[in-house]
């Protein structure tokens, strides 16, 4: 498909006056495209929870995320992985973005890179990619070749891939195992696809990796128990989770954090099922993390 034929290129027709418009009709005009985004997103509802599930049950068995894409859509994809491992302690091996251009295309273009397959399936190879694993490529328009060139490779070797891109007969959409496909429009400025088109795979992104995270035991209730209390305010956040989840005042739930060696789910268990560490430890290797299960099991005993 030719640049000019896809919708996120195309001109919109609400916007053909912006640079005439004053400060609060301009403002106004955005903010109103900017509400057809999530109204995108709740069209492929059904093909986002099918990716959930398809990734929550790679990860469960060891596999990683991995997220591609150039550009605009490469940073968001990093950006998703990164906010991971503080928020529910997954490591940096688990879950990563691979940028065309490498590190430094996240905070300077580097031009051609995102025109190349070859790179991104050398990219891949790089971190030994294999079938457990997760591939979600990102681009806005769906058709950029590192893009496609990752869920190419991925295929080969059958891992999971996943599309996140704005334009439903995409390349991209069409090839991956699961396509998402929010349809935004034509953006405010014309190609400027890190507006609505960056809101909505930002959006689907992160509805993605959270889904993923509920799935597989990270989140107890709506709490984070495996958020990382890395500095004072997540040390207190901590202790606040414990607090919401069992009910005891924050003095004892800092005591219970500190006896769980900071680890909010051990904690939880513990003081729910009055056990110490070690059992509580046993208890989420056997119910993958889930402390509802656990719950469950130890009110049926």
């Amino acid at each position: 498909m030719k640049l000019d034929e896809l919708i996120t290129e195309s001109r919109n027709t609400a916007s053909m006056n912006i640079d005439q418009l004053s400060t609060i009709e301009m403002v106004k005009l955005i903010n109103q495209e900017d509400q057809k985004v999530a109204l995108a997103v709740e069209r492929v509802l059904p093909e986002l929870a099918r990716a959930i599930d398809q990734a929550a049950a790679r990860y469960q068995k060891g596999g990683r995320l991995i997220y591609c894409g150039a550009g605009t859509s490469g940073r968001l994809g990093t950006l998703d992985a990164i906010e991971l491992t503080p928020t529910y302690s997954v490591s940096p091996n688990r879950a990563f973005g691979l940028i065309a251009g490498g590190k430094e295309a996240m905070f300077q273009a580097v031009e051609g890179a995102e025109d190349s397959k070859a790179l991104a399936e050398a990219d891949l190879k790089k971190h030994i990619l294999t079938s457990e694993d997760v591939v979600i490529a990102v681009a806005a328009s769906g058709r950029t070749p590192y893009a496609i060139g990752a869920i190419e490779y991925a295929e080969k070797v059958n891992a999971l891939t996943i599309a996140v891109t704005c334009n439903e007969s995409s390349e991209m959409n069409q090839i991956a195992a699961v396509g998402i496909a929010p349809v935004v429009g034509p953006e405010v400025i014309t190609g400027s696809t890190r507006m609505k088109a960056g809101t909505a795979q930002k959006m689907v992104l992160n509805m993605l990796s959270t889904g993923i995270m509920v799935k597989v035991g990270n989140v107890y209730q709506n709490l984070m128990v495996n958020v990382q209390p890395t500095n004072e305010k997540l040390i207190q956040r901590s202790i606040h989770i414990i607090h919401d989840a069992t009910g005891v005042d924050l003095v004892t739930a800092q005591e219970y954090l500190e006896k769980a060696q900071n680890h909010v789910a051990e904690a939880i268990v513990m003081i729910k099922g009055q056990i110490n560490l070690t059992e509580a430890q046993e208890l989420l290797e056997r119910h993958n993390r889930r402390i509802s299960d656990i719950l469950n099991e130890l009110t049926n005993e």
